[in-house]
């Protein structure tokens, strides 16, 4: 199932995103199972069983227009993990694949950087070099912790996708990345969890990310240096993860040619991450409404930035 999170009179339902030649549908999940979320539908094998019951037995004019349908994030982690430098050649344009890193590259983001599918990205006044990045992401159905290797893909309830924003200028301030990574809403997360029946195993399959349209990045999943289920015994070993909780595996580098012609992203650009198997997570990024600090026409905007190697 691909479970995602949407919006009925001011509050979360849960709901399956069904695929569609025409367009994609929802299946509001609510009737069915009420005062339950995605999280639930993950980490409970009986409610699970009643969502899918649900699911088989819908019929056509059950379904939503996408469209009609405001999607949030589909779970609220109270930590999102992610992973800078997971990717063979991230390191480096000619790295050698056989120099890996050692162990996951790993950094922490706040809680007030996730954002739903549905949600655009407001470029922060102070930042000029914002940059995207096309991430998958993992999402844990039961408690962590200690977890052997052989043990840990039984914690993962689904795959998912996210773009980790970040402000190079400010990421680049300190030697820590906290500010570079934490602006509001710098975590896009979406729009659906595809159920680990779907989603694993993840070898084989195609990552893109595009920015106006335009591929900027491409690796295939068999290129990531730690696997989902690794990360999830990696960390486990030292913090307790909880059912909800996200981690985001980092992303490839950028093509040599959009490497190149790179610049800070701006008002109206839009962002694509696709993956084979989990669908599509476009945002797009918007200047902040006019106010007496809010970036003016007049202030000087860097109009080719390179990363440096950043994730």
């Amino acid at each position: 199932m691909r479970l995602v999170s949407h919006l009925v009179r001011g509050a979360a339902r849960p709901g399956v995103l069904v695929p569609a030649p025409d367009g994609d549908r929802v299946l509001d999940l609510g009737p069915a199972l009420p005062g339950r979320s995605v999280l639930d539908v993950l980490a409970d094998p009986a409610v699970r069983a009643a969502a899918q019951a649900a699911l088989d037995a819908a019929r056509p004019a059950d379904l939503l227009d996408r469209a009609a349908v405001r999607l949030l994030p589909p779970v609220h982690p109270g930590t999102v993990y992610a992973v800078g430098h997971n990717y063979v050649g991230h390191l480096g344009r000619d790295a050698d694949p056989a120099q890996r890193p050692a162990h996951p590259n790993v950094f922490v983001k706040t809680p007030n950087t996730l954002g739903g599918p549905d949600d655009p990205v407001v470029l922060p006044p102070a930042a000029h070099e914002v940059d995207y990045e096309g991430e998958i992401a993992v999402v844990l159905a039961r408690r962590a912790h200690r977890v052997p290797l052989d043990e840990a893909e039984a914690c993962i309830g689904g795959l998912t996708l996210y773009d980790d924003v970040s402000a190079r200028d400010w990421q680049r301030r300190t030697s820590q990345w906290a500010l570079g990574k934490c602006a509001d809403g710098f975590g896009p997360l979406g729009p659906a969890v595809v159920t680990t029946d779907e989603a694993l195993p993840l070898a084989g399959r195609e990552l893109t990310v595009e920015r106006d349209g335009v591929v900027t990045a491409r690796a295939s999943t068999d290129d990531m240096v730690f696997s989902p289920a690794f990360l999830v015994h990696h960390l486990s070993q030292l913090l307790t993860l909880e059912p909800g909780d996200v981690i985001a595996t980092g992303t490839p580098a950028k093509l040599p040619e959009a490497a190149d012609a790179h610049r800070p992203l701006r008002h109206g650009d839009t962002v694509t991450v696709r993956v084979t198997g989990l669908g599509a997570l476009t945002t797009t990024f918007v200047d902040p409404p006019a106010s007496p600090g809010a970036r003016t026409a007049d202030e000087p905007t860097p109009t080719r930035t390179t990363t440096g190697g950043l994730p």
